[in-house]
C-alpha cells in the first residue's frame, strides 16, 4: 500500500489506518493514554500500592510488546520488506524505556512525591518520542504486505505473551477505542477469547484503573 495521503501515526486515533494495522496501533494509543494517566496521577500527588500495581501491569505489557518486536517482528520485516530497518534507534528507544520504567517503579515503591512527577513526565515524553520514531517506519511496512501474511506473524506475537499480559491485553487495548476499530480487531480474535475479554477480563481490568481515574 502506498497511499501518500495516509498519515502513518496513531497520535490522532487509528481510524485512518488499514484495518489489519489497527490492533498494533491500538497498543500504541493505549501506551500514550496510560503514560498520560500516570502523569496526571503523579500531578495529583497519588502514590499507593494500587498505583504501583497498575503501573506494574502496564510495564509488563510494554516489556512484552518490545521484546516481541525485537525478537519476532523486526526479523520478519527485515526478511519480508526490502530496506526495512527495525534496529538502530528503535532498539535504543526500547532500552531507554526499560530504564525509565524501572525508575518509575523504584519511585513508586519508595513513596512518590516530586520524584514521581519527574519520573512520570520522563516516561510519557519518551513513549511519545519513541512512537514518533517507530510508526512512520513500521506502519507502512506492515500495511504494504498481504493481510493474511501479517496476521500470521501477529498470531505468533500474541502467542508469545505471558499469561499476565494475555489476560490484560484485550480490555487494555480496547479501552476508549472507537467501535469500528474494536470490531475490526475483534474479528481477528477467536470467539471464546473475545467473549472472555468482554466479560471476566473487562471487569478485572476496570478494577485496576481506580488509582488513575
Amino acid at each position: 500500500m502506498s497511499d501518500r495521503k495516509t498519515v502513518w501515526s496513531s497520535e490522532q486515533g487509528v481510524g485512518a489506518l488499514p484495518g489489519h494495522v489497527r490492533g498494533f496501533a491500538l497498543m500504541h494509543v493505549a501506551m500514550r493514554r496510560d503514560a498520560a494517566r500516570l502523569s496526571a496521577a503523579a500531578a495529583r500527588g497519588s502514590s499507593s500500592a494500587a498505583l504501583a500495581d497498575w503501573f506494574g501491569r502496564l510495564r509488563a505489557v510494554i516489556d512484552w510488546h518490545h521484546r516481541s518486536e525485537d525478537d519476532i517482528l523486526w526479523p520478519f520485516l527485515r526478511q519480508r520488506v526490502p530496506g526495512f530497518d527495525g534496529g538502530g534507534v528503535l532498539e535504543q528507544d526500547h532500552e531507554e524505556l526499560d530504564r525509565t520504567m524501572s525508575r518509575v517503579a523504584q519511585v513508586l515503591a519508595s513513596g512518590g512525591g516530586a520524584e514521581l512527577r519527574e519520573a512520570a513526565a520522563g516516561f510519557e515524553s519518551l513513549i511519545r518520542e519513541h512512537l514518533g520514531h517507530e510508526e512512520p517506519v513500521v506502519f507502512p511496512a506492515v500495511a504494504g504486505m498481504p493481510v493474511e501474511e501479517y496476521l500470521g506473524v501477529e498470531r505468533r506475537i500474541i502467542q508469545s505473551a505471558p499469561t499476565q499480559v494475555m489476560t490484560y491485553l484485550q480490555p487494555w487495548m480496547f479501552d476508549g477505542a472507537d467501535q469500528a476499530s474494536v470490531r475490526a480487531v475483534s474479528a481477528t480474535i477467536p470467539a471464546p477469547v473475545r467473549l472472555l475479554g468482554r466479560t471476566v477480563l473487562e471487569r478485572r481490568y476496570r478494577r485496576t484503573l481506580a488509582p488513575v481515574l
